[in-house]
């Protein structure tokens, strides 16, 4: 997975909501596609031929973003697999790549924007007007 998700681990990264997160690990993709049957797949890949922000990419509830190791990225053959599936996140043509909680708030943010914030609460204690 690339970092430790033991409950030490998330108690020390302050995760106080780790209780509500429905976690499944995998232990490869051949493991995952033959349990799941994902079908909206997205691969967040700095090698994609578009950016996230592009029109036509719509995440639809129920999508699977998929991110790769910061050191290896995502396996050559998945990614051709599903070429029309990679996505980019824009960035400076000399830096290499975000870091990976990055992208993961990133794209999972835009996927949540562009399904309406399900089961989230969009307003905070201020909205009450005073």
């Amino acid at each position: 997975m690339g970092f430790d998700i033991s409950e030490k681990a998330v108690k020390r990264a302050g995760l106080d909501y780790w209780h509500l997160v429905d976690l499944h690990v995998w232990h490869d993709l051949d493991e995952l596609f033959g349990s799941e049957k994902p079908e909206d797949i997205w691969l967040a890949t700095s090698k994609g031929p578009r950016s996230y922000t592009d029109p036509a990419v719509q995440f639809r509830d129920g999508c699977w973003l998929f991110f790769g190791k910061e050191t290896a990225g995502l396996p050559e053959a998945f990614r051709l697999q599903y070429s029309q599936r990679c996505i980019r996140i824009p960035i400076r043509a000399e830096a290499r790549c975000l870091n990976l909680s990055n992208s993961v708030a990133i794209l999972a943010y835009e996927a949540l924007k562009q399904t309406g914030f399900p089961g989230l609460r969009e307003a905070g204690e201020m909205a009450g007007g005073t």
